[in-house]
């Protein structure tokens, strides 16, 4: 699984999927723009990228994460974090994003009447992309999954190991 960092990443909504995923065995490379950088999040706690996101492929994943905070507001300015986000959207792989972690998908373009919730903070950003916005914990949509917080976390991650137990 592929989860991106960045400056200002909401610490929960990286870190509880993480080792969630770990947990269920499911390897986790956490990237970012420069390999082995360290990168604080929003309440302080660091955590030190894997790799860079230039060298990911689609490919070697099974999905993606996109985390809140302000992060995706840097990171939905990459084309290579946009490239990966709609080769795993077009190859039927997950796309998970919460809270503020739905701008990537929405600066991919793969919402598109896709349903999805987040952050009421971008509601209109989801709606003006063509995304059905709903107001619920988590919000599954084939291969797309998101919530709006991170209480919604234990959703967010039964939803996220849901969809990979049917791929």
């Amino acid at each position: 699984m592929l989860i991106f960092v960045e400056e200002a990443y909401e610490d929960l909504e990286l870190w509880y999927p993480k080792l969630r995923l770990i947990e269920a065995g499911i390897h986790v490379t956490v990237a970012s723009p420069k390999a082995g950088q360290k990168y604080v999040g929003k309440n302080g706690y660091p955590c030190v990228s894997d790799a860079a996101i230039t060298e990911m492929e689609s490919a070697d994943f099974h999905g993606v994460i996109c985390a809140g905070g302000w992060m995706p507001d840097k990171l939905r300015r990459d084309p290579k974090v946009l490239q990966l986000i709609r080769e795993f959207a077009t190859a039927g792989k997950l796309v998970a994003a919460i809270c503020h972690g739905g701008w990537m998908p929405i600066s991919a373009d793969v919402y598109r009447g896709v349903k999805v919730t987040g952050s009421p903070g971008i509601k209109d950003d989801l709606i003006n992309a063509g995304a059905v916005w709903s107001d619920a914990s988590v919000v599954v949509d084939r291969h797309f999954v998101s919530s709006r917080k991170p209480d919604d976390l234990p959703d967010f991650c039964r939803a996220m190991l849901d969809v990979l137990a049917r791929s």
